[in-house]
């Protein structure tokens, strides 16, 4: 093993020196040899658990990624952490800690590193915010890190189609409508999910592992093998053997995620007809950083982009066809030789991004990824909303969609079981904007997704017949003219909770705007006699979200954003 200088390594503080024998005596306790201790303290944290098929098989990824670090002369130091599925949060009261828990993703990982002192970190991570969250930390904690997606899962099938979990979201309103019997539905459950792995449409997770690679996280094609392949262990060791030699190069995530790698995440998000959810991840992520990088802007660029990538929920392909072509780098070397790309951003590799990817060839004879020149449509898949029912902005997925204006009347609801049983029932007609509200950030609190709702109103055949609009966020597995985000949020008096049944709204995607037929003055009356609501939350977690989130423009995050000079320790 190579005899490391630890002088400068965090890990100095738990490992070096006569007064910490007590330290070292529990490292002994684990079996480690005294050249282990005194090799870098590597943190190997993995989002594994049994809460849903995303996370089953990061475990196993981990330990590749511990082979792969001792090989290269660190110390591999496991941990997990928690994850909050939507999937299984989703359409009741428990989607409103997701959002929640990648904050809580974020300070555990950083608390574990921080309190054991570890050099360097490798995060495993498996679906919508355990991705954003451990990319998050690595740019708070800013000490030598790479990224490592668990992969997507295989697609299902069912009555000789592929299906997604998608399918049994928009079969609950198909049988709602009497369109599905039990026993279809019962059949669907059973094989839509045949294994361990994320989503398989670009929904959240295949959005957030597209940007892991594009903004040089995480190393070429690692995020694009399924999870039960056993590829991905191939890229878990390297991204292990990889974290050591940053160590040696002292690369940290802060010389990687500068804003023109946070460009390039938004450019990938609109050529893929990407998660909404990204509008906020991205922010967030900036925020760790001390960039400034709002809503408005990411969804600039992400419009701006051509939309090449024909994938679910808008389009025909999943994350393995994507694999099956090549992966995320024809992506990332289409838009490069579009023009699209800042080539020049360093990686994990130690390479640039164009460097990375100069031998990528893009395949011809497939129609999973189209090039520049000849894109699905010359605008990106994912576009933000102004207006005087949205200052602050909004945004909506429009890739799949050909009406990209919607002019309606408000139908209103104060939270998202209300705004269900009313589509459940049916009671709702084309032409309506359904308004959800109270379910941002601080409303919710936590801000839930709305798959539930805008699923089934797709199963009834009603997802081009209205609208909806939310302060809160929608799925990356949304798909229709639903825009969340809105902004100022209802609970802090924002126009979306000055809205009454009958008030005439327009929406225009293609114009990117989002207005009430409403005066100044009649916004300005209604304002005056809005009174703040409270929520049922006095205590715990949510409350303490409550008291600490910011907009959704900003990300949502709960703390101000990094100062771009501070590492994990301020002595070094």
């Amino acid at each position: 093993m190579t005899k490391w200088d630890k002088t400068k390594l965090p890990s100095r503080h738990v490992t070096v020196g006569p007064e910490r024998a007590p330290h070292r005596s529990y490292y002994f306790a684990m079996g480690m040899t005294r050249e282990e201790i005194e090799s870098p303290l590597v943190g190997v944290a993995s989002c594994w658990n049994e809460a849903a098929p995303c996370n089953i098989a990061l475990s196993r990824q981990a330990q590749a990624a511990k082979r792969g670090v001792a090989a290269a002369g660190g110390a591999p130091r496991e941990f997990t952490t928690i994850t909050v599925t939507d999937g299984i949060a989703m359409g009741h009261q428990g989607m409103k800690s997701s959002l929640v828990s990648r904050e809580v993703i974020a300070d555990s990982v950083e608390l574990t590193m921080r309190g054991h002192c570890y050099d360097a970190l490798v995060g495993v991570a498996g679906c919508d915010k355990t991705l954003p969250g451990m990319m998050m930390v690595m740019c708070r904690l800013n000490v030598p890190s790479v990224f490592l997606y668990g992969g997507s899962i295989m697609p299902g099938r069912h009555r000789g189609r592929d299906v997604t979990v998608l399918d049994v979201f928009e079969a609950v309103g198909q049988h709602a409508a009497g369109n599905m019997s039990d026993e279809e539905l019962k059949e669907l459950e059973e094989h839509a999910c045949p294994g361990a792995g994320a989503c398989g449409g670009q929904f959240t997770a295949n959005t957030m592992a597209c940007i892991s690679e594009v903004i040089g996280l995480a190393l070429p094609y690692s995020a694009g093998a399924p999870a039960p392949d056993t590829e991905r262990d191939e890229y878990a060791y390297k991204s292990g053997f990889a974290v050591v030699d940053l160590i040696r190069k002292q690369l940290r995530p802060r010389d990687i995620v500068t804003r023109k790698a946070l460009e390039n995440a938004a450019r990938i998000v609109g050529a893929t007809g990407g998660s909404t959810n990204a509008a906020l991840h991205l922010p967030a992520i900036a925020n760790e950083c001390g960039i400034d990088f709002p809503l408005e802007e990411v969804a600039r660029l992400m419009r701006d982009t051509p939309h090449i990538a024909d994938l679910k929920p808008g389009g025909k392909y999943v994350a393995l066809d994507v694999h099956n072509i090549g992966g995320i780098p024809v992506i990332i070397k289409a838009l490069l030789e579009g023009g699209l790309l800042h080539g020049d951003c360093m990686t994990v590799t130690g390479k640039t991004l164009a460097e990375n990817h100069k031998d990528v060839v893009f395949p011809k004879d497939q129609d999973v990824v189209r090039p520049v020149s000849n894109p699905i449509s010359k605008i990106g898949g994912v576009v933000s909303l102004f207006g005087n029912l949205a200052p602050d902005g909004g945004i909506v997925k429009i890739a799949g969609m050909e009406k990209l204006r919607f002019e309606g009347t408000a139908l209103c609801f104060d939270c998202e079981e209300d705004a269900f049983a009313a589509v459940d029932q049916r009671a709702y007609k084309p032409g309506d904007v359904i308004v959800i509200r109270y379910e941002g950030p601080k409303g919710g609190p936590g801000m839930r997704e709305m798959l539930s709702t805008t699923s089934a109103i797709y199963g009834q055949g009603m997802g081009d017949k209205v609208a909806l609009i939310t302060d809160g966020r929608f799925s990356g597995a949304t798909r229709g003219f639903c825009i969340g985000h809105v902004g100022p949020e209802a609970a802090v008096g924002g126009p979306i909770g000055l809205l009454q049944n009958g008030d005439k709204i327009v929406i225009d995607a293609e114009k990117g705007t989002i207005d009430v037929m409403l005066s100044d003055e009649e916004l300005a009356r209604r304002r005056a006699e809005w009174k703040p609501r409270g929520h049922n939350f006095n205590s715990g977690v949510l409350w303490k979200y409550a008291q600490t989130v910011g907009s959704a423009r900003h990300g949502a995050v709960t703390q101000p954003g990094a100062k771009a000079e501070t590492h994990i320790y301020a002595d070094i």
